[in-house]
């Protein structure tokens, strides 16, 4: 199984090389660090953990979670595996980890509307604008029965709309850009921009050491210039 943690840029168009117009997600994939390893014997589950981003403002039990790590994260999402032998907290994953063709699942959280009426929210055509009608234009109507009948459980009403956690399957990836860490998916994914995004599809997923950071090279010091002798009076 495949997955990683990306965030959602903007739309475009790309072209294939037949002259076809496909619309596409562009996701920004940063490298995804190995947090932690959930094991069956442990946890009672066999997950691995990822940390993705960076962020100023890090709470302290996130940065002890992280202290063997030397680094803190913005965001951490686990992913259910069968097998998590062979990988260790560290380890990274990235954008090579998907290639042109690949069909994935995207999870994401839609848009959030605030609360919205029954025309937005579930697409009532609502009452005529005139012939006696006042004020009922947008109106959902009746709701239930006459006397003590209850409301129906499950009844379109108005109420808060957006927000949810929705998951978009079969998506195919046209394109990786492994040098700016950017992944092109056909058709449109749920979210607004720089919103968190979680891919997963078939296949083996591939990690690589973690690679610190270059160490800066220390020049040696530079002697300064002997002070001129007194001259004899």
């Amino acid at each position: 199984m495949k997955f990683i943690v990306g965030r959602k840029i903007e739309m475009r168009q790309e072209f294939r090389p037949d002259g076809t117009v496909v619309p596409v997600t562009l996701v920004m994939v940063e490298p995804n660090t190995v947090t932690a390893i959930r094991t069956q014997e442990k946890d009672g589950y066999a997950a691995i953990q990822v940390g993705v981003g960076t962020s100023r403002n890090v709470k302290k039990p996130q940065v002890g979670h992280t202290k063997a790590l030397g680094r803190s994260f913005a965001e951490f999402r686990e992913f259910r595996v069968d097998d998590v032998s062979g990988i260790a907290p560290g380890q990274v994953a990235d954008v090579s980890t998907l290639a042109p063709g690949d069909v994935v699942h995207v999870v994401g959280t839609s848009k959030g509307k605030g609360f919205q009426g029954v025309v937005k929210r579930h697409g009532f055509r609502g009452h005529p604008a005139t012939h006696g009608h006042k004020d009922q234009l947008r109106m959902p109507g009746s709701i239930g029965s006459k006397r003590q009948g209850p409301v129906a459980p499950g009844k379109r009403m108005a109420g808060r709309m957006g927000g949810d956690r929705v998951t978009v399957r079969g998506l195919e990836v046209v394109s990786v850009d492994a040098a700016a860490g950017i992944v092109a998916l056909k058709g449109a994914v749920p979210g607004a921009r720089n919103s968190m995004l979680l891919l997963s599809g078939e296949g083996t997923q591939t990690y690589r050491a973690s690679q610190a950071p270059a160490a800066e090279p220390v020049s040696a010091p530079v002697e300064a210039p002997a002070a001129p002798a007194a001259e004899q009076a």
